[in-house]
């Protein structure tokens, strides 16, 4: 008998107490009673947003929220910048050319993290661009983009600075308001902790004036409707109330926690993921790697997917494979949300089980021993 561990980028694993809130009898969402728990559950985002401005939430997965920043600030015909690092970086092209922006795509090779220098040439050289759509992290490689220098470099220009922060969020400090970021975005299944299923969006008061401005036709994801209710507490359409309730209880869990102590944990776990990947002869993929996924490139000889498809099918851990092998063949582990110490360990115990079943030579027990040492000295002191 095994029991089933999820240990991807997203969906991750949800706390028992958010599946017991998602488990009671629904009710109606046209009610007070909804209309309270929205109105709290939007103040404590910001919270978690790091910002004084609205929080709005969108039943869609994270590229729900990708399309919202596009579709209410891009008109056809303006110039953006995008910086494609991997498979959701090129989303935001794609995003952005559908709806007729002329789009300047910066390619950083898969693993690398742009250089904030060469945005902010791009935006000496043509005053005209109107926004910069970047991920905080690229969950397809695991890296890390600067946003705090980022948003340094658009402060100085008509540019927005657009965010997916969809699996940075929870995991690295995001200061939207105190570093200058103008539309910060995320979705319910990462740090958040909840099923897939809701995004959510902030915008400053210089992306509101690309809003108030923009002519590009828009219905479900229209923001300035989801302004309106909110204004009274609700939405303009039906909300995914099951997860607004999940929701309410994970953010209650970070809280009480403590964003900087929610920081720190992230950091541990995934020093020590990396450690222990590390100890077995798998190099960690990006230079500049971010906390809440690990991404190692597979062992010369075995295929990253082979090594997903024995933890998954034979001991019952999913991690993650690589979204396009021709760049890069790497495994992805995910550390992001409700994770401790004890899923590294148990994690790395089965990656080791799986590599000795595909037979690459390593010593018993090595990335355990690298990832405790860590997760020892950053444990918290009793």
């Amino acid at each position: 008998m095994y029991k089933e561990h999820l240990v991807s980028p997203g969906p991750t694993a949800v706390p028992p107490d958010a599946l017991l809130a998602m488990a009671k009898p629904i009710y109606h969402h046209r009610t007070k009673r909804f209309d309270a728990l929205f109105g709290e559950v939007s103040q404590k985002l910001k919270t978690i947003f790091s910002t004084t401005r609205d929080v709005f939430t969108l039943t869609s997965s994270g590229s729900g929220a990708m399309e919202a920043a596009v579709v209410n600030t891009i008109n056809a015909g303006d110039k953006v910048i995008t910086i494609n690092g991997g498979k959701f970086g090129e989303r935001w092209a794609k995003i952005n050319k559908k709806y007729g922006a002329i789009v300047d795509e910066i390619v950083v090779p898969w693993g690398k993290s742009v250089d904030p220098m060469a945005v902010d040439a791009k935006l000496k050289a043509d005053p005209s661009v109107v926004a910069v759509f970047v991920q905080h992290c690229e969950t397809s490689t695991g890296a890390m983009h600067d946003v705090k220098a980022l948003a340094a470099v658009t402060a100085k220009y008509n540019a927005i600075l657009v965010v997916d922060a969809i699996t940075a969020l929870g995991v690295h400090e995001c200061a939207m308001d105190a570093w200058g970021i103008d539309i910060l975005l995320s979705g319910s299944q990462k740090a958040l902790m909840i099923p897939p299923g809701l995004a959510l969006i902030a915008l400053s008061d210089k992306a509101w004036k690309r809003v108030e401005q923009c002519k590009t036709p828009v219905f479900y994801f229209d923001l300035r409707a989801a302004k309106k209710e909110l204004e009274k507490k609700t939405t303009p359409w039906t909300p995914a109330l099951t997860l607004v309730i999940g929701l309410n209880s994970v953010i209650d869990m970070m809280i009480a926690e403590g964003l900087p102590n929610v920081y720190a944990r992230h950091a541990n776990i995934a020093a020590a993921t990396r450690k222990g990947c590390e100890a077995l002869g798998l190099k960690v993929f990006p230079e500049n790697p971010a906390n809440g996924v690990t991404a190692a490139l597979a062992p010369k000889g075995l295929s990253g997917k082979k090594i997903k498809s024995v933890m998954e099918e034979k001991y019952k851990v999913s991690i993650a494979g690589s979204q396009d092998v021709e760049k890069a063949d790497i495994i992805r582990i995910g550390h992001i949300g409700y994770y401790d110490k004890s899923d590294i360990v148990l994690t790395l115990s089965s990656l080791e089980f799986a590599l000795k079943d595909l037979g690459h030579s390593f010593t018993w027990g090595a990335s355990l021993a690298a990832a405790q040492e860590v997760l020892y000295t950053g444990a918290p002191k009793v």
